[in-house]
């Protein structure tokens, strides 16, 4: 009887022990940081889409819907009636995605210069869209009720700026392409 009292104390301290072993695995957090661990930007499926897509246009397209999706979201919650507790971090979520939309689309659009792959359609696209988001991520930025957001959506306005700036320059680079002689 003693000897299934004490195993009995054994499996209800390895119990306890072991419910706050993973606590006391985590990593200190630093004051004032979010108490949720940064998420990837895009879904699982936007994220297969990406890789599926056969060319850099593509893709750059892809990144740019999925900015303008986030600049939709992000104002569905601004028109929303009741903020709950968990709004201001869908907010900062939606900018931030939008920002990284961006970026990433810039970023393949640069990369695609080395690949030599006809990225006329990425860059008209990226032109296109960045003088559409640009005015709508300034009007964000004025917004009252985004007070709180405001050096994120400094980011997301500096992010569409580079973003125009390098379709702006794949254009040119695209154009200084030599001619070819007729034989």
């Amino acid at each position: 009887m003693k000897r299934m009292a004490k195993a009995g104390a054994i499996c209800v301290a390895a119990t306890l022990v072991a419910g706050t072993l993973p606590t006391l695995a985590r990593p200190a957090r630093a004051p004032g940081s979010s108490q949720l661990p940064k998420k990837d930007y895009l879904s699982p499926l936007e994220a297969d889409q990406i890789r599926d897509a056969p060319t850099v246009s593509d893709r750059v397209k892809l990144f740019l819907g999925f900015a303008a999706d986030r600049l939709r979201k992000l104002d569905y919650e601004l028109q929303r009636k009741e903020k709950d507790r968990l709004w201001s971090e869908r907010v900062a979520g939606l900018i931030n995605a939008y920002t990284g939309c961006v970026d990433d689309a810039a970023d393949f659009l640069e990369s695609g210069l080395e690949k030599q792959e006809n990225l006329r359609p990425g860059t008209k696209e990226l032109d296109i869209r960045t003088k559409e988001f640009l005015p709508r991520v300034r009007e964000l930025r004025a917004n009252p009720l985004l007070a709180d957001f405001k050096s994120d959506l400094d980011d997301a306005i500096e992010a569409t700026q580079d973003a125009a700036a390098t379709a702006e320059s794949v254009a040119k680079e695209l154009s200084a392409a030599p001619e070819r002689r007729r034989p």
